[in-house]
């Protein structure tokens, strides 16, 4: 046992040396430190007078949408629409990755016992050897052993893939909120396209009543003689087309509450409301904030982000591939060729410690290859950030000139609605009397059914405007 001791600690002292200079060498690592690429950000949006640090997508998507029928929807979304919980799962899956990778540095300890029996030739060197060491002709060996093995992060390499799986994490974490922000917006977009159809459902079957009425009156002129029987059929024709919006839009009403249904993770069936159309007003303080902050409150540009530092520490990690590596191995247990002593204490111990340094040499350019692709996969991430940089910008930009451009258009529908329904009442009194025609006041009457069903339309469009930049901006997950 001594002489055995004396071995162990003659080989550790050329070990440790050789040991101690590889450890020494972890303290460099390998690849490009990360930072954030140079990304072109005008100083304020497009349309936007002055740039003011506040913005909408700081507001809680409850005090951004104040219809109670609205928030109960956004509410079951969070709740139960499946492609949030799909990308939930996401995270929830990466971070039993993260939690594993933050023990990579850490040795690896095994225990395992093992018998073996081995039966030589009787003509071999061993059968010979063991027949007359022995007196048999198999020896059988017994084993219980813990085997430890530790790999020195040489260059850096462990801590770069430490680096990836928490950007790995963190970009599923970033993608599951930038899916919420988008069930929110889809919720928010469908149920204003719902109260859109509720009023233009309502419009249309105005529009029949007053139709109805000037197809009465006008088969009492012809009973008079006053007109012919083709005006009877044209006020027909007309009520029969206006006639023709009701189902379409009960279609189409019935189809927007399925999809709103299936959005919150429901069966599909009716969509409760809360407040009609121009009861749901635009709200006035629709501030941007600066366009630099797009970087940090839009969670599909961090999502981006995050996997540009992925690809970057992937890069890192191909880069410390090439260098030598250091693995430690030691192993201690109870040992013996004969059972019934396997566990005679100190006699069965052993110990053994071995040191590897690996260099890799000729591997058919395969880590060289490894390693400019990732160089490659690393440069076409940092043009993936740039793009969803720009990308959305350019979504706050559209937001912005929509907001402000459908105010104009609300005010001119508006003025255009009001002067069509005087229209409409002057050309029926004209016609009562006799001094206008049925082909006047049909013009008036269509004229006014399209008037109202587009300041419907564009009212919604005000409220979608809205629903856009809040989205853009990178509000609804909080």
């Amino acid at each position: 046992m001594n002489y055995l001791n004396m071995k162990r600690r003659h080989s550790l002292q050329y070990l440790l040396p050789v040991i101690a200079l590889l450890v020494t060498a972890a303290s460099c690592k390998v690849g490009q430190a990360y930072k954030r690429p140079e990304v072109a950000l005008p100083q304020e949006f497009r349309a936007v007078a002055t740039a003011d640090t506040s913005s909408i997508a700081d507001v809680e998507w409850r005090q951004f949408f104040t219809d109670p029928a609205l928030q109960t929807l956004i509410s079951k979304g969070i709740g139960y629409n499946y492609d949030l919980q799909i990308a939930l799962k996401r995270v929830a899956a990466s971070e039993q990755t993260l939690k594993q990778a933050k023990l990579l540095q850490l040795p690896q300890l095994s225990f395992s016992v093992t018998g073996q029996t081995t039966n030589p030739s009787n003509n071999s060197l061993n059968g010979l050897s063991i027949g007359s060491f022995i007196k048999k002709q198999h020896v059988e060996d017994f084993n219980a052993a813990l085997t430890l093995t530790w790999e020195a992060d040489i260059w850096g390499k462990i801590r770069r893939q430490q680096e990836a799986t928490m950007a790995g994490y963190l970009q599923t974490y970033e993608a599951s909120k930038a899916v919420q922000t988008q069930i929110v917006a889809s919720i928010a977009q469908g149920y204003y396209n719902l109260l859109m159809l509720d009023e233009q459902l309502n419009i249309a079957k105005k529009n029949l009543a007053l139709t109805d009425s000037t197809l009465r009156f006008t088969q009492l002129q012809r009973n008079a003689g006053e007109v012919t029987t083709l005006a009877v059929q044209q006020v027909e024709a007309q009520k029969q087309s206006t006639a023709l919006l009701i189902p379409q839009l009960e279609q189409n009403i019935a189809i927007q509450e399925n999809a709103l249904s299936i959005l919150t993770g429901s069966l599909p069936g009716p969509v409760e409301r809360g407040k009609g159309l121009f009861n749901s007003d635009v709200p006035q303080w629709l501030t941007p904030g600066i366009p630099s902050a797009i970087l940090s409150r839009r969670p599909d540009v961090r999502a981006k982000e995050m996997e540009l530092i992925t690809a970057n520490a992937k890069a890192g990690i191909a880069q410390a591939n090439m260098y030598p590596s250091l693995s430690i191995t030691a192993q201690g247990g109870l040992n013996s060729y004969l059972s019934n002593n396997w566990f005679n204490i100190p006699a069965s111990l052993f110990g053994t410690l071995l040191g590897n340094v690996t260099q890799p040499v000729f591997q058919q350019r395969r880590l060289k290859t490894e390693l400019e692709t990732a160089k490659i996969q690393r440069e076409q991430s940092v043009l993936e950030f740039r793009q969803s940089v720009l990308t959305a910008i350019g979504e706050v930009s559209d937001a912005l000139v929509a907001t402000e451009k459908l105010k104009e258009q609300k005010t001119i529908a508006s003025n255009q609605a009001d002067t069509l329904q005087l229209a409409i009442k002057n050309a029926r009194l004209l016609f009562k009397s006799g001094m206008a025609n049925y082909i006047e006041v049909l013009s008036a009457q269509s004229n006014v059914l399209q008037s109202e069903l587009n300041l419907a339309n564009i009212h919604r469009l005000q409220l979608s405007a809205a629903v856009d930049l809040y989205r853009s901006l990178g509000g609804g997950w909080k």
